[in-house]
């Protein structure tokens, strides 16, 4: 299995976090969503516990909230030690909501509205992760409001192509994030930075992009950003006291995607930062790192209901279910690849190659194309595997379909974290 929290019962059923999920999809219906709650927290104290080992108390793990937000995320990532990275006000007010110390997370965004500073500065958000010369001149006026002075890093672009997905391909020189080390910009932005009387400049925050499977980007990454580290203490005598990694790491959605072992690739990361440190004559800053995806992705698992199987002779199959792009765009952005069950009959012969697609009004609503699944019929429960990050935070109500619930999965319990939207909620905000 693509991961050891999903395996076949007795009966040739499929299980998650060893429960039975057809049992689970008649009980809470579907689509739905569900996380593993066990393998969250495990998955967390991987991260936080290699950090610790290799940094001491020089570290912080950021949860990286676009993956999944909802309260409950927040209550286990601030149990299990870690900070949170937020990307809107949204996020912010959903953390808040659920009780979580905003000292303790960072704003990040491209372009952050007047309105979303001040709210985050109203609100207490630690630090900003700053993308550009508005923000700060935004910052700095509503920090001087509020009587305070405002913790941020600064975003910069390393230059390093991931040869991942264009998409989330996030370090380049011409990405739409951050500031270009390469072009001097940085430079400049930091000499600007440095002339705010209500902005206080912790260090730099770079990220590299997703679906990385080893350590050499992030030690490229690195090293670029310890070299502009000590430029900027040789030109401004400015000495860094944060350096934010980024995230990025990788998960299995198929066989084919490697297992990358997440602690081992943090110790040679950390070697490598503190030997260069010594050699730079840096003094070894607070790392951060933002892990999202391989937070959240394999602890999750979505469900859904075969409706129809679509067979045109001599072509194609299509096996339509009762979700689709609304509850999961993925394929449709990124052509992304999963793997995909018949749940009651797992242990089955594929012997069915099909398209397994949605019930949104769109050519393009599909899950996964060119399956190969036992012969399946209405009825039917599907089960598409590794979909715990940016399935649930990017679903929407196109055709004004509701988006599902979240159940969490915890030590043979379930129970609901995010409800099933109802009709009237489609329509909630309608005059």
């Amino acid at each position: 299995m693509i991961c050891d929290n999903i395996s076949i019962n007795n009966n040739g059923v499929l299980t998650f976090a060893g429960q039975d999920v057809t049992e689970l999809a008649q009980k809470y219906g579907t689509p739905l969503y569900l996380l593993d709650e066990e393998k969250i927290r495990e998955k967390c104290q991987t991260y936080v516990n290699a950090m610790r080992e290799n940094f001491g108390d020089k570290y912080a793990v950021l949860y990286a909230s676009k993956a999944n937000s909802f309260k409950k995320i927040y209550n286990i990532v601030e149990s299990e030690g870690m900070c949170v990275d937020v990307v809107s006000i949204g996020e912010i007010y959903t953390a808040l909501k659920a009780g979580y110390p905003l000292e303790r997370a960072y704003f990040h965004s491209n372009n952050k509205t007047d309105f979303d500073v001040e709210f985050a500065i109203d609100n207490g958000v630690g630090h900003f992760v700053v993308d550009n010369r508005e923000e700060l001149e935004v910052i700095d006026r509503y920090a001087a409001k509020k009587g305070i002075k405002q913790k941020i890093l600064l975003r910069l672009t390393p230059g390093i192509d991931t040869h991942t997905y264009e998409a989330v391909n996030t370090g380049k020189v011409d990405s739409k994030f951050g500031t270009a080390i390469e072009t001097g910009q940085a430079e400049e932005i930091v000499k600007y930075t440095l002339g705010f009387k209500n902005i206080d400049l912790c260090g730099f925050h770079c990220h590299i992009g997703s679906m990385v499977f080893d350590s050499d980007t992030f030690l490229r990454g690195a090293e670029i950003m310890l070299q502009f580290m000590a430029k900027m203490k040789k030109d401004f005598a400015f000495e860094t006291k944060e350096l934010n990694l980024g995230g990025g790491y990788g998960v299995r959605y198929t066989e084919n995607d490697p297992t990358i072992d997440i602690a081992a690739n943090i110790a040679e990361v950390a070697d490598f930062i503190k030997s260069n440190c010594n050699e730079l004559g840096l003094d070894l800053p607070i790392i951060l790192m933002e892990p999202g995806r391989s937070i959240v992705a394999d602890a999750g698992m979505t469900l859904y209901t075969v409706g129809t199987v679509k067979r045109i002779t001599g072509y194609k199959n299509y096996v339509s279910v009762d979700g689709g792009m609304s509850d999961n765009p993925r394929y449709a952005l990124y052509e992304s690849e999963y793997t995909l069950f018949n749940a009651a009959k797992a242990n089955a012969e594929a012997t069915l190659k099909c398209d397994v697609v949605g019930r949104c009004c769109e050519s393009g609503d599909i899950i996964q194309p060119d399956v190969l699944l036992p012969e399946t019929e209405r009825g039917d429960i599907l089960a598409v595997c590794t979909t715990g990050a940016y399935n649930f935070s990017m679903a929407m109500n196109y055709n004004r379909i509701a988006r599902p619930p979240i159940v969490m999965l915890n030590k043979g319990d379930s129970y609901v974290a995010v409800r099933r939207e109802s009709l009237d909620d489609i329509i909630r905000n309608d005059i």
